[in-house]
């Protein structure tokens, strides 16, 4: 095995995250991060940062290719929903529904929005763009803590809708069934059966969270200079109808023409183009939300796509195929060793998409030689992309602590709980399963 390679990969690893603690821009933390894993490795530096194959640019050129177009559309939505004050009219309904002498309701609410649209197709950084604008009335109208935000949010994104339940149209469910042959709703009872112990999880965590901060007489107290971006004129709101309209024309979009390439995109431009015409009496001047959504969209791209490229660098490095081995090794059933090098990817990759495409093409093959079955491989191989996915440097994480103006302190804990500690349950539940033989 070789150790001084597998040493860079945690230095590696251990120089982003302290970058990120310093307050370090990803964008410049990934690079150098990248630097220290090749100075241990024994591969060409400069090729393999700038190269025209396989390098640390052309992951970064790849993911915002592929992505730019989801990032500034969801952005300028985002924008619209907040300007327009159609996130506050949502938020008022929401609360006449749930009330506001019960704020765990709120929080429930928060939750099963969130899981609806992710389930539904949405892409999760466009949940994340369109709900915490929406989020952030609620909370200020209950006077509770913005910190609470991370565990609806969390929870309903990035657990059971995002790699656990049977059906979803996520990429974490279509990339194994592509690669595997496996249909999208392969193995139920092992789906429905984790989906079912993550959400008791996350909304028993919820509850304490909540009623711990609420002892601690915790407030909503955001920073004036981040709240100052929601606060609305004296103008009147748009109806909850109207506000909820761009939205249920994204998703219903999204729903009716899934097998149409590219629908995301066709399904945003739609929702921007009717949230231009339905809030033009709110927003007198849209270049200005074109242009907003437009600049802080590009720090999203860039930043999601750093930490993705710096996981496909330290995951192509010949130390890592040490590690591969090594995880083949650990005990006890099978599946525990696929799940576990899988979530030991995504927290290097810090995606569970990349540790999902990485593991079907080099762990798949292994475990069904092995005797597993396809579709268990497949939903294992979802479920442990999950266990590590949330780290300090996550581009999802990152992009969420900007879009609330929370810090990495404010939400790490919680986030990794919600998500990772998660997908660790389901992990058991998995493995209890399978040696009772009712996977």
């Amino acid at each position: 095995m070789d150790i001084l390679g597998i040493v860079g990969i945690l230095l590696g690893i251990l120089t982003i995250i302290l970058f990120i603690i310093k307050k370090f821009s990803i964008i410049v933390a990934a690079p150098i991060a990248t630097i220290v894993v090749l100075l241990f490795s024994g591969v060409p530096i400069l090729e393999t940062l700038f190269g025209q194959e396989n390098s640390y640019m052309t992951a970064l050129a790849g993911f915002i290719a592929a992505n730019f177009a989801i990032f500034l559309l969801g952005s300028i939505l985002a924008k619209y929903m907040d300007k327009s004050g159609a996130t506050i009219s949502i938020a008022d309904k929401v609360l006449s529904v749930v009330g506001t002498k019960n704020p765990y309701n709120a929080l429930v609410a928060l939750f099963i929005i969130s899981a609806i649209l992710t389930y539904g197709g949405i892409n999760v950084f466009v949940v994340i763009f369109a709900i915490i604008p929406m989020a952030k009335p609620l909370f200020r109208k209950l006077n509770i803590s913005w910190k609470l935000v991370v565990i609806p949010v969390f929870g309903g994104t990035s657990t059971f809708t995002m790699t656990m339940l049977p059906g979803a149209p996520s990429l974490h469910n279509i990339v194994p069934s592509t690669a595997l042959g496996t249909t999208l709703t392969a193995a139920p009872l092992i789906g429905i059966v984790t989906s079912i112990v993550a959400i008791v999880f996350i909304l028993v965590f919820m509850k304490l969270s909540l009623n711990k901060s609420l002892k601690k007489n915790e407030t909503f107290n955001v920073d004036e200079k981040v709240e100052s971006s929601a606060v609305i004129s004296e103008r009147k709101l748009p109806s909850f109808i109207i506000s909820l309209l761009p939205i249920l024309v994204l998703l219903g979009i999204i729903l009716l023409f899934s097998s149409v390439n590219n629908i995301i995109i066709v399904a945003l431009i739609v929702a921007i183009v009717l949230s231009a015409i339905l809030f033009r009496k709110q927003i007198a001047e849209q270049r200005e939300v074109l242009n907003q959504g437009a600049t802080e969209s590009l720090s999203s791209t860039i930043t999601t796509g750093s930490t993705i490229a710096f996981g496909s660098i330290a995951t192509s490095v010949p130390a890592f195929k040490g590690v591969f081995q090594a995880i083949q090794s650990i005990p006890g059933p099978p599946v525990l060793s696929l799940m576990i090098g899988t979530g030991l990817i995504g927290g290097i990759t810090a995606s569970a998409v990349g540790a999902i495409g990485i593991s079907v093409a080099n762990f798949a093959p292994i475990y069904l030689d092995m005797g597993l079955d396809p579709e268990t491989v497949h939903r294992a191989i979802t479920i442990g992309s999950g266990a590590l996915s949330i780290v300090p440097y996550s581009g999802f994480l990152i992009i969420f602590n900007n879009l609330t103006g929370l810090t990495m302190k404010d939400t790490f804990a919680k986030g990794f709980i919600s998500i990772s500690v998660t997908h660790w349950i389901a992990m058991a539940v998995v493995v209890i399963m399978t040696l009772l033989g009712i996977a």
